[in-house]
């Protein structure tokens, strides 16, 4: 029998199927502990039979579901970005699209915190590096020297980790609707080099 037929015998499920659920129970539970192959199959209406069609072990889903999420919240928004070619433009966009995403979902503060596991951390990190250089190729854009640039990324994530955690500590204290978009506008300027204007 086919690997293609075997699959259909399982209830269409694919890999990304497995690779979707992990990564929702890892948001809705908190972490990589959520992943564990019984509940995600009860949840998906498999077997493990059909998670071992897929996959070896377990460390092999949770590589999967990191990916999933790098493809998510990385490249497919940075490739987003890239149909704007004015360098201000994607700036705010990015600004605008990871706040709101961060409010809405806790990974980025699960991964964190597990950033020494074996599997987790090298993801972790090579998404972190990416962010950072494309970050500081847009204040390259916007006329920083490379140095400032690289030194503006990391002070702009920082920020971003913090608002993260904010989000799901404390989100009445961050700011909404308009009050945000001058916020994000104060936020660019600042990290320009440049001042505000009141009001915008």
């Amino acid at each position: 029998m086919s690997r293609q037929r075997g699959t259909r015998a399982r209830g269409h499920l694919t890999a990304a199927d497995w690779a979707e659920a992990a990564l929702a129970a890892m948001r809705e539970g908190g972490g990589l502990a959520a992943i564990a192959i019984e509940p995600i199959a009860a949840r998906l209406g498999a077997t493990k039979g059909s998670f071992y069609w897929h996959f070896a072990n377990r460390d092999a889903l949770i590589e999967a579901a990191l990916a999933r999420w790098e493809t998510l919240r990385t490249e497919e928004v940075l490739a987003q970005l890239q149909l704007a070619t004015d360098p201000m433009t994607r700036i705010r966009e990015l600004f605008q699209q990871v706040t709101a995403a961060v409010a809405e979902d806790p990974t980025e503060i699960a991964l964190l915190a597990q950033a020494g596991h074996p599997v987790a951390g090298p993801v972790l990190r090579r998404v972190t590096q990416r962010r950072l250089d494309y970050l500081a190729g847009l204040f390259g854009e916007l006329g920083l020297p490379e140095a400032e640039a690289r030194q503006r990324s990391l002070q702009a994530y920082c920020g971003y980790l913090g608002r993260a955690q904010l989000a799901h500590a404390m989100p009445e204290v961050l700011p909404t609707g308009e009050e945000n978009a001058r916020y994000l506008d104060a936020v660019i300027a600042s990290l320009l080099g440049r001042r505000s204007r009141p009001g915008g």
